[in-house]
């Protein structure tokens, strides 16, 4: 039987799907990885065909692949900076005799995916005034932070990935100058990217700058979790959802500080992004942390950062700004470039 596969690789997880090209919006059969576990996406790949073969009990046929890496893709190649993965999809073509294989940046499967969405999968944060056929963008924090711009050519949007998480993060007061300040000695670097903040061992940063800067108490939980990721060279714990869940849930003062810094330089650099594009068709919040926090992300702090934008605030505050709460928008992008490639 003839198949079509779907994957979406991130520093975390590695989640791949078998469609059939006549229905690519149904899964025929999927698992999910810890991408850690793995040393390439070969094994991973391998593993997954011979669990569908032993469902399916016959020989599953795939006719073609669309791959989402979380990092840039060129010339058909990939590196995964978080997972020291050089992926080749002519390298794949061959290990794994799949006669067309395609790679796209993982932000670029959020945009194709983001259509194909039901209405129930978005949350409006933001209503502002949607413009039919307007520039869109994306943004998401994970593992790193991504960003996508889509552009409309006149017959469908074209996407346009970026590695945006990268630029320079934009300190906007004393206490985030201070916290770039202690990211820069803590991790010996010259410069701080945003993706070293808005994402998930950011959230953990702007704890330890926090914990060992402000007089708030430490809740013996978090300390013992946060002592265990520091001590971990493949960072396997993971502090910055116990951070969040606490946060949420009122029940921690250091927790809550250290939301509060991260949903708002999340939400100031979205709308940098935002003025880079006017995406009046749609700022889109994708990735695992938003869905998980929507309290946080729908309190005001976030917009509020969001078009805190001086002399043109007023040009953020009609952008309608939705998150993204279908955790498999990546694949299900992943699938409809899957088909494209077939037809």
């Amino acid at each position: 039987m003839t198949y079509l596969l779907a994957g979406d690789l991130g520093g975390t997880k590695t989640l791949l799907r078998l469609v059939k090209a006549e229905s690519p919006d149904r899964s025929e059969f999927e698992y999910s990885y810890k991408s850690q576990e793995y040393t390439s996406l070969v094994s991973i790949t391998q593993e997954f065909l011979a669990a569908a073969r032993t469902k399916f009990g016959s020989k599953i046929v795939v006719q073609a692949a669309c791959l989402a890496i979380a990092g840039a893709v060129i010339d058909r190649v990939s590196y995964l900076p978080n997972l020291d993965w050089h992926i080749s999809a002519d390298e794949l073509q061959q290990e794994l005799k799949i006669p067309q294989i395609e790679l796209i940046n993982d932000f670029a499967a959020v945009g194709y995916g983001i259509a194909l969405l039901p209405p129930q999968d978005l949350h409006t944060i933001q209503t502002g005034q949607s413009q039919q056929n307007a520039p869109k963008a994306v943004i998401g924090a994970g593992t790193g932070l991504g960003q996508a711009l889509l552009i409309h050519d006149g017959t469908d949007y074209q996407v346009i990935p970026t590695e945006g998480g990268h630029t320079d993060f934009a300190a906007r007061s004393i206490q985030e100058f201070e916290f770039a300040q202690y990211l820069c000695r803590q991790q010996q670097v010259s410069r701080i990217s945003n993706d070293r903040v808005i994402s998930g061992r950011g959230i953990v940063a702007i704890y330890q700058y926090l914990r060992d800067t402000s007089k708030l108490p430490e809740n013996p939980e978090i300390a013992s979790l946060v002592k265990l990721w520091e001590s971990q060279t493949e960072k396997l714990a993971d502090p910055a959802a116990l951070i969040s869940a606490m946060a949420i849930a009122k029940t921690d003062p250091l927790a809550q500080a250290t939301m509060q810094i991260f949903i708002t330089a999340y939400g100031a650099e979205a709308g940098n992004l935002a003025l880079k594009i006017l995406p009046y068709g749609g700022l889109y919040i994708a990735g695992g942390i938003a869905a998980k926090n929507l309290a946080l992300l729908t309190d005001g702090t976030f917009t509020a950062a969001f078009n805190d934008k001086g002399r043109v605030r007023d040009l953020l505050g009609n952008i309608p700004i939705y998150v993204i709460l279908n955790p498999q928008v990546g694949l299900i992008g992943a699938a409809a470039q899957a088909v494209r490639l077939v037809i």
